[in-house]
């Protein structure tokens, strides 16, 4: 994954970042007063992340992961999902959002005028979800950690009131290369102590996809991760222009596309739930 995934980041690096979500998953919860944690865990390589720091900051004891297919959910996602909860030793329980999906559909055909499947039916799949997870943290008093990273996030590739409703974004401050370079540390670690790898290397082997149409994925809507990030690292990191991008190599209407897609999700970005900020040393500002 190396080659396809690029961080920049060291090992030392990524151990002191994993260290700082972990332990802002713990203060957070105390402030506020939380003993549970549960999420959505769909088989993609952002929740298996935030499954692995809810289990190290509060013990498998205290966290379920919930599996909440849809007709478009792929056999492997629900496999690599459930493998993964066994190996971390939570609770997993299974809450299909088929019928609900298909009750929501009835009631909007009227209005929707028989127009095409779009953003709409693949929006109300995540707002199902959000819903049945919030309910759950309603009954149980249990923390919802949404799994959100920082390159979906800034280009608003992210659903309002469906996969960003929670009470804590942990990898919200992570772009998506330096998730997959987290992962893969966690793993090389594991097995280098002589032990078997935690997040299954299927999951971040595998193209990443919010799966709420037929055969998505995430490159359908955004750059190539490794550019994506490059592009978004100097405008929000280091504060660069457009122009300053464009002079420094950039396509000029990918840097622009980029750049306008983050200033058009500052509404969603508004109502997101509070992230665990990291600063340049990586240390968790609360």
């Amino acid at each position: 994954m190396d080659n396809l995934y690029n961080a920049g980041l060291g090992a030392e690096e990524l151990d002191t970042i994993e260290d700082t979500l972990i332990q802002g998953i713990r203060e957070f919860m105390t402030k506020c007063g939380f003993k549970k944690i549960h999420l959505g865990l769909s088989g993609g390589i952002d929740s298996a992340l935030v499954a692995y720091l809810a289990v190290k900051a509060t013990g498998s004891e205290n966290v379920v992961c919930f599996s909440m297919p849809s007709r478009f959910s792929s056999q492997g996602s629900k496999d690599h999902a459930e493998e993964l909860a066994a190996t971390l030793g939570c609770r997993y329980e299974t809450l299909s959002i088929e019928a609900v999906f298909t009750a929501f559909l009835a009631v909007l055909e009227g209005i929707f005028e028989d127009r095409p499947f779009d953003i709409a039916e693949e929006n109300l799949q995540a707002r199902i979800r959000g819903t049945l997870l919030m309910a759950y943290a309603n009954k149980f008093h249990s923390l919802l950690l949404t799994t959100g990273n920082k390159s979906e996030i800034a280009m608003g590739y992210c659903t309002l009131y469906g996969d960003t409703a929670g009470g804590l974004a942990p990898i919200g401050d992570l772009f998506k290369t330096e998730i997959f370079a987290l992962c893969t540390r966690i793993n090389d670690r594991k097995k280098s102590a002589g032990g078997k790898e935690i997040i299954p290397q299927v999951i971040i082997d595998k193209p990443p996809s919010a799966e709420l149409r037929p055969n998505q994925k995430d490159e359908d809507s955004l750059p190539p991760y490794n550019t994506l990030d490059k592009i978004l690292k100097l405008h929000l990191v280091d504060n660069l222009s457009a122009e300053k991008i464009i002079q420094g190599g950039v396509d000029a209407e990918l840097a622009a596309r980029v750049i306008s897609a983050v200033e058009r999700a500052e509404f969603k970005r508004q109502q997101m739930p509070p992230v665990l900020k990291l600063a340049s040393n990586y240390r968790w500002i609360s």
